[in-house]
């Protein structure tokens, strides 16, 4: 009876009527496919204190008129990037603010006017970086006044006599430096993707053909 039974399961399989069941195919896994491995993106580096920044003045500063006062803010933009590593991290055009520190008018006597500044910060991206430097400008003692009073016998000689006023045109360029050490994020050069391929994944029970020699 056993015999008989089991004659007949095999049977069934074997045979290909509409009870049969599917015979499910084991499909071997894909091979997996490895990252690509990238440079590293970015690389630190520092501009340091004391890298000389070129200025431009971008107006006039004059004691002229007499309006300039101590505490007084003027604008002035980089004339020329500033690199690190070859690559540029102050860019010309940066937008930089400068101090007046003291300020002397033009007077009787000769007195000659007077004007001294410094250089506060320059802008990128954003950021202020701190800045040093200091300048100044003195008029020439004389002036036309010296002229006039040559004609005038009955006054104390030199009572006409005024200096000029001190003036440092637009323009001018005046050195800064950095003030402060700043970290930098620079852009590496990226080479192209180093592929990596990965071994096939054999069938189970089967080795994967080995290469030929020829």
């Amino acid at each position: 009876m056993k015999k008989y039974m089991i004659g007949a399961v095999f049977a069934a399989a074997m045979s290909g009527g509409a009870d049969a069941q599917p015979v499910a195919t084991i499909q071997p896994a894909p091979a997996a496919i490895a990252p690509a491995i990238q440079a590293p993106a970015t690389t630190n580096a520092i501009l340091r204190v004391g890298t000389e920044v070129p200025l431009r003045l971008l107006e006039e500063l004059t004691t002229k008129g007499k309006k300039l006062r101590v505490g007084q803010r003027f604008r002035m933009e980089t004339s020329e990037p500033v690199m690190v590593q070859s690559a540029v991290v102050i860019p010309v055009g940066s937008p930089a603010v400068g101090e007046i520190t003291d300020v002397r008018n033009k007077g009787m006597w000769g007195k000659s006017g007077h004007l001294g500044a410094r250089v506060l910060y320059v802008t990128v991206n954003g950021r202020q970086i701190r800045l040093s430097g200091a300048f100044d400008d003195k008029g020439t003692a004389g002036g036309v006044g010296a002229v006039a009073v040559s004609a005038i016998v009955f006054l104390p000689a030199g009572f006409f006599m005024t200096g000029t006023s001190a003036k440092v045109p637009v323009n001018t360029i005046i050195k800064g430096f950095v003030d402060e050490d700043v970290q930098l994020a620079l852009q590496a050069a990226t080479p192209a993707p180093l592929a990596v391929s990965a071994r096939p994944v054999a069938a189970s029970g089967t080795s994967a053909p080995a290469a030929s020699s020829n």
